[in-house]
């Protein structure tokens, strides 16, 4: 089993910037995709960003592309997501999530390819 638990969100204004992290326990999880989603109030949850177990690839949604930075730190088993130039529209629960081990990734923004879960962190960001 793997526990994730997400850590790191908070108020902002537009235009700031703000560091997720999602710390892994239970098992390594340097093999898994981990990916980051999020939820708005009323709205389904959304892929936001995917970064494979190398490290190597990463893919993110398009509204974020520029802004976000996914990465990851296996000796810490620990993977963040940088947000910068945050704006209001980005104001969700942010999930990081685990698919693994050694996934395809071909799927990396789907909510039924990923097995383990956190119980998000709240980003609000003002206007």
């Amino acid at each position: 089993q793997v526990q994730l638990v997400e850590s790191g969100g908070g108020l902002v204004q537009a235009g700031g910037s703000l560091r997720l992290s999602c710390a892994a326990s239970g098992r390594s999880v340097s093999s898994y995709g981990m990916a980051w989603f999020r939820q708005a109030p009323g709205k389904v949850r959304e892929f936001v960003a995917f970064i494979n177990w190398t490290g190597g690839k990463t893919y993110y949604l398009d509204s974020v592309k520029g802004r976000f930075s996914i990465s990851r730190d296996n000796a810490k088993n620990t993977v963040y997501l940088q947000m910068n130039s945050l704006k209001p529209e980005d104001t969700a629960v942010y999930y990081c999530a685990a698919d693994g081990p050694y996934p395809s990734g071909n799927y990396y923004d789907r909510l039924s390819e990923y097995d383990y879960w956190g119980q998000g962190t709240q980003v609000t960001v003002s206007s």
